[in-house]
């Protein structure tokens, strides 16, 4: 494994996250002899981040480990517009006020990895709102736009992939490289950022930036990728039949999110362990050389960390011991995702479907349906066989009845 200067580059490459880099040479001897500021955007789409995001949010988090300044920089500009990589179509544009929410509530996660402050190494959250939305649009265009040719950008996969399944792009979308290259540009100029990290997706538009800082203000900036994390079966990281993998517990609460690592495959813990924890590279090597039954210590462990990282160690012991009394005990653990119905209620019955949607261990009816069909549904650890089924007040005579979807998700129903 190569050894470089910095403390940073060499835990970059060491955990992982080392895909591309405009000149990695440069920016290790630079790390090496001074603070480094870098950021990441992210678009406020949505009031929570996801588990696509964390490798990202993890690099912010490297950075300011080995003693250089994390920027988070949130789009509450570019949000208006939309990214158009790897989508097939335009995103639903959000108003002022539903993006600033959206912030809100993101900020919380960031609050998890990074220590904000003033300090020389404190990281910044930032709103690209703050300059894009007073930008005057003729000498945005001639001041910003003549650096981009409209060959170059039809090159980039965000756009070319697009129109090669011929799916409309608009041309508000084609203006978002050129915002985000700009982005790096006042960022730069703002607090002398000089790096961009993102996935690999971004690798055009991250060019493009650096291209432009150099045009702009003869800015000598580094752009640097992490790999597309897929899982060592192939799938991409984070898709699930359950739906995305949310950071806010709004969303997804800190049982599912534990339960989301302790399933990771075999072969992915060691690496996992590299990208989305703080554990030594010493200690994760021990678990790395579990064999067999052994290598479920090793996902307990993984879990245990990721879920203490974004909810606390209070909320990960409590989720792992529901996971070991429910899987170990066959016991129903506190903190399985709960529905409380009244006695009328039971005695009325209520519908299987609808609890499985409400406990979201379906997103709709017609998954949960297909569920049932499928023989992975089960009341009390019998399988469910008819769709119309109801949960009355006789599955309940225990104080709960215990629903579950395959062989790894559970929910309560209790009687309040």
């Amino acid at each position: 494994m190569a050894t470089f200067k910095s403390e940073l580059v060499n835990t970059l490459s060491q955990r992982g996250y080392s895909h591309q880099c405009t000149d990695l040479d440069s920016l290790d001897a630079k790390a090496a002899t001074s603070v480094i500021t870098g950021y990441v955007g992210y678009d406020a789409t949505a009031d929570s981040l996801h588990i696509g995001n964390l490798v990202s949010i993890m690099m912010l988090r490297r950075m300011q480990q080995t003693g250089h300044r994390p920027i988070a920089l949130m789009g509450g500009g570019t949000t208006k517009i939309g990214d158009p990589s790897g989508k097939d179509e335009t995103r639903s544009l959000l108003d002022n006020a539903a993006i600033n929410a959206n912030i809100a509530e993101i900020q919380k996660t960031f609050d998890r990895f990074l220590g904000f402050g003033n300090g020389k190494t404190d990281a910044i959250l930032m709103n690209n709102a703050d300059w894009l939305d007073k930008l005057e649009y003729i000498p945005f265009l001639r001041d910003v736009g003549r650096h981009f040719t409209i060959n170059r950008m039809l090159t980039m996969d965000s756009v070319k992939l697009r129109l090669e399944r011929e799916q409309p792009l608009t041309f508000l979308e084609f203006n978002y490289m050129i915002l985000q290259g700009y982005d790096f540009v006042e960022l730069f100029r703002r607090h002398g950022c000089t790096l961009q990290m993102g996935g690999s997706d971004q690798w055009g538009n991250i060019v493009q930036g650096v291209d432009l800082g150099r045009r702009l203000s003869n800015a000598d900036l580094f752009g640097f990728t992490t790999p597309l994390i897929t899982t060592s079966s192939g799938a991409k990281m984070g898709k699930t039949a359950a739906g995305a993998i949310w950071l806010n517990p709004k969303r997804l609460a800190p049982y599912d999110y534990y339960q989301f690592w302790r399933n990771t495959e075999d072969a992915d813990v060691g690496r996992f362990m590299k990208l989305f924890t703080d554990m030594p590279l010493d200690e994760i090597a021990r678990y790395e050389a579990l064999q067999g039954a052994e290598i479920n210590e090793g996902k307990k462990k993984l879990a245990l960390e990721t879920t203490a990282l974004l909810h606390g160690m209070d909320n990960a012991t409590a989720a792992a011991e529901t996971a070991r009394k429910t899987f170990e005990e066959g016991t129903a653990g506190g903190e399985l995702p709960t529905m409380s119905l009244n006695a009328a209620e039971l005695a009325a019955g209520i519908s299987v479907l609808d609890v499985l949607v409400k406990l979201s261990m379906a997103e709709s009816k017609g998954e949960a349906r297909r569920l049932i069909r499928g023989g992975g549904a089960k009341l009390n650890d019998v399988k469910i066989e008819d769709e119309n089924a109801l949960i009355r007040t006789a599955d309940v005579a225990s104080g709960s009845a215990k629903l579950s979807a395959g062989k790894k998700r559970h929910g309560l129903v209790k009687l309040a």
